[in-house]
């Protein structure tokens, strides 16, 4: 039940939901009416109890449904099908190589339901601005600041799941078509496919000590937040149950974001420090304006290096960190394929592009000649 219910979620599709919920409804009065406990009631009440039951039910489940389809919509960007000349394209890129290495960007995970930047439908067309690394250091208000939100978005952003890219490059992976995996996402979701991605901009998953650098579970600090700032916390839970929209100093946004008065965090809300020393935290990300981690970069180098071929997906590569994998993968002469809705930085470096889902594009491939098959 709970996998075509996630179907309804991501398709929308009402009318086979009715149907197969009907059946369920159903399998429910046969095994009631069957019962060794039930032989003697009227089987007409209670067929009518049961319908009553599994419709309301149903009505509950498919307004959640409905809703999840129209948040995803708003976040995955509109884009043709590819062509069979891509597919193909594509397919034999992956044949002639052995040591692929695939790049991801945040474009990956809007199947997933989180936002990526910089596509039309992205974080910067609403004009949100993500916190510089400079801001986050300047004071304790910025820092309040961002862990307000951060606190109250985290659930969401936790409870998303891979999408079908992350599933096709696993699959990819295990048949042995893919060497290693980049990623410029911080959501984890390749881990959660089962890849152990290399994390170029860390993860959000993990909290950092900026003094001594000790290193703690995203949960374990979400805990702390709460045990600090009860009133506050549970007036976040309340928004998020619909029961105190009116809360003091709270808004919803009809983008599903929380805009948060500076009034009710600035005075009242405390941020854990370090257990080991009271240092100052953040998220183990490179944020904005930060530079990535010496190590970070020799290591995304010779994971270049040792590749034969680079395939990008979801990024624009905009950023350095990101651009310049394609950029030594390109004076090296090793092909690269492109795989992004909108222009990329490294468009003129690509031997193919194509303007598509990645979901959609390698979905179709795998199941393309001798991809379907294990490797050997």
């Amino acid at each position: 039940m709970l996998v075509y219910l996630s179907l309804i979620s991501t398709y929308g599709v009402q009318a086979d939901a009715k149907r197969f919920w009907n059946l369920s409804c159903q399998d429910n009065i046969k095994n009631s009416a069957t019962s060794p406990l039930r032989t003697g009631q009227n089987y007409r009440q209670l067929f009518h109890r049961e319908l009553q039951k599994d419709q309301r039910d149903f009505n509950h489940v498919t307004e959640d449904a409905l809703q999840n389809t129209s948040l995803l919509k708003q976040v995955v960007p509109i884009a043709p099908p590819p062509s069979l000349d891509e597919i193909t394209s594509l397919y034999q890129f992956l044949q002639n190589s052995h040591k692929l290495v695939v790049l991801t960007g945040a474009g990956i995970s809007t199947e997933s339901g989180i936002p990526d930047y910089r596509s039309p439908n992205g974080a910067y067309s609403t004009g949100f601005k993500p916190i510089t690394h400079q801001e986050f250091m300047r004071s304790e208000r910025s820092q309040k600041r961002y862990w307000a939100r951060s606190y109250v978005g985290w659930k969401k952003f936790l409870h998303a799941e891979p999408g079908p890219t992350h599933t096709a490059i696993a699959k990819l992976r295990l048949r042995g078509y893919v060497y290693d995996i980049i990623t410029q996402n911080v959501d984890r979701l390749h881990h959660q496919a089962g890849d152990n991605a290399f994390e170029l901009h860390g993860t959000t998953h993990e909290v950092i000590c900026l003094n001594c650098s000790n290193i703690t579970s995203r949960k374990e600090f979400q805990n702390r937040i709460k045990e600090l700032n009860p009133e506050w916390a549970l007036a976040v839970e309340d928004m998020e149950k619909g029961t105190g929209i009116s809360s003091p100093g709270m808004q919803q946004r009809p983008d599903g974001d929380i805009e948060i008065d500076e009034s009710f965090w600035q005075g009242r809300l405390q941020i854990p420090t370090c257990e080991w020393c009271d240092g100052v935290l953040k998220p183990n990300v490179v944020l904005f304006g930060d530079n990535l981690p010496k190590s970070r970069t020799e290591e995304s180098l010779n994971m270049i290096n040792e590749a034969d071929a680079l395939l990008v997906l979801g990024s624009s590569l905009m950023v350095l960190s990101a651009f310049r994998l394609a950029k030594t993968a390109h004076e090296a002469g090793k092909p690269i394929v492109i795989i992004n809705i909108g222009a990329t930085r490294a468009d003129k470096l690509a031997k193919l592009k194509i303007e598509c889902r990645t979901g959609e594009v390698l979905s179709r491939v795998i199941n393309h000649g001798s991809l379907a098959l294990p490797a050997p």
